[in-house]
């Protein structure tokens, strides 16, 4: 019965591919870089990283530095699987070959659950954003009109989708190098200070008492807000299998990580140098605080609209993650087996729809529920993205050894493995550790541990639905 499965499954993903390939479909690898940056560069780091500036002052930098490293580890992880064995669970379908069915099932249903959260967190966002402009028009108007058109972008394909996630991915790659060389200008006087800013310099900055002004705990307690920065990793392993050319995806994800790394730390350096942080917080954009002693025209008009489309498209990448990771687990068996059908434009309709509806319900929810609850379930729905990231490098280390097993040549191995995988799991465990010092974080990871084990219960619960039915069955027939 379990082989007959895997046949199955092969086929429906041929399947799958032929329908694909037949309409054209495929993407290069510089989109894939583009839509990476798209899913991953969100409001949370254009307006939320005032928390990590409050929280941990200029040393917050390190933060990033070493969120950047966690998240270098865990890709190089994901891609040596990619590269060697295609899937289209990617993720979740290493953690079962790794670990067996059951760590598949909870790897895909964790990120499933946070996509769903974190893509409901992300069009509250927006219609806050948008009601600057509209004050009498009602949250949930703009709500349905948003979750709509990511719904109707996700249906046009995965060719048209790369193409709208890549515009806004170029839209955010030039707000922050802009920002960027301005912040350079005024740090090298080739733009005049204003009367109302002081410039910080690097050497003040490096002082032990200015760069840690909440000592190593406050740094530590903003490694959490790092790590959701580059939250959402795991599109490049989900997208990887629409790539036309499916070794080029350590291609994309290094160019991805290092223009992540470059642009998060470059930019957050240029704030804390054009404004005093201690004025910074989650209130406000930093980067609007740092640029509002220039009295620019429009300032607050242009950073709604930057982002609006920050926060957009990352829900509209978390949405096109959570419909292929469906397809993905109703192809396995480990969700209902409607959600595995494809239309002719290759989009796993009812999948999409079904992370629709989850996003209508949570955002429902985001109204009824008071602000503390929601903002605990979205925490817990953030710090299981990042926990995710630990299956996957278990994944790779419990894998890496099977590929050796099968004395095939690898295309790409995992720079130190296996210590360098034990090191990023080191490290993930050392910063989600960190949020137990704030109340609202530990609260938050209290709840995600708590969905973790409903989800393996659940596991546990459909497992004994299967095999107690066909272990009657095989008495009866004794």
């Amino acid at each position: 019965m379990k082989n007959d499965n895997v046949v199955k499954h092969k086929v429906k993903h041929q399947e799958n591919e032929e329908i694909r390939k037949g309409n054209g479909e495929g993407i290069q690898w510089w989109q894939l870089t583009l839509i990476g940056i798209g899913s991953i560069i969100g409001a949370g780091f254009f307006l939320g990283t005032g928390l990590s500036i409050q929280t941990a002052g200029p040393s917050m930098l390190l933060a990033y530095l070493a969120g950047g490293v966690i998240a270098f580890l865990t890709f190089n992880a994901l891609a040596e699987m990619s590269v060697h064995d295609p899937q289209p669970g990617s993720f979740r379908t290493y953690a079962g070959k790794a670990f067996g069915p059951g760590i598949g099932f909870v790897s895909g249903w964790m990120y499933w659950l946070a996509g769903v959260l974190i893509m409901s967190s992300e069009v509250t966002a927006l219609a806050i954003f948008t009601k600057f402009w509209f004050p009498h028009v009602p949250l949930w108007v703009f709500s349905i009109v948003y979750a709509a058109a990511g719904l109707g972008i996700n249906r046009l394909g995965v060719r048209n989708f790369g193409t709208i996630e890549s515009f806004f991915a170029i839209v955010k790659l030039s707000t922050l190098i802009v920002f960027i060389v301005f912040g350079a200008m005024i740090l090298t006087g080739v733009i005049p200070p204003s009367a109302n800013l002081t410039i910080n310099r690097p050497a003040f900055l490096l002082q032990g008492s200015v760069f840690f002004p909440h000592g190593f705990i406050g740094l530590w307690s903003a490694m959490i807000f790092a790590l959701f920065s580059y939250g959402g990793i795991e599109i490049m392993g989900v997208t990887a299998n629409e790539l036309k050319n499916k070794n080029d995806v350590t291609k994309a994800g290094t160019v991805l990580l290092l223009a992540l790394v470059f642009l998060y730390v470059t930019a957050l350096f240029f704030v804390i140098i054009m404004a005093d942080w201690s004025k910074i917080n989650e209130s406000e954009s930093p980067f609007v605080t740092a640029l509002s002693a220039f009295n620019l025209p429009y300032l607050s008009t242009i950073f709604n609209l930057i982002i609006i489309s920050a926060a957009f498209s990352t829900m509209v990448g978390s949405l096109f993650s959570i419909t292929r990771v469906m397809l993905s687990l109703a192809n396995d068996g480990d969700a209902p087996k409607m959600f595995a059908q494809i239309n002719k434009r290759g989009v796993p309709a009812k999948a999409l729809f079904l992370g629709s509806s989850g996003l209508a319900l949570c955002i429902v929810l985001s109204f009824l529920l008071p602000n503390t609850v929601y903002e605990y379930v979205t925490t817990a729905a953030g710090v299981m993205l990042i926990l995710n990231w630990v299956i996957i490098m278990s994944s790779q280390v419990k894998n890496h050894r099977n590929y050796i097993k099968s004395g095939e040549r690898l295309a790409s191995v995992m720079p130190g493995t296996p210590y360098s995988s034990y090191f990023g799991i080191a490290l993930i465990v050392v910063s989600v550790s960190g949020a137990l010092f704030r109340p609202n974080e530990r609260v938050g990871f209290l709840v995600s541990l708590g969905i973790i084990g409903i989800i393996f219960v659940s596991y546990y619960l459909r497992s004994r639905s299967v095999v107690v039915p066909a272990r009657e069955k095989r008495k009866e027939r004794s």
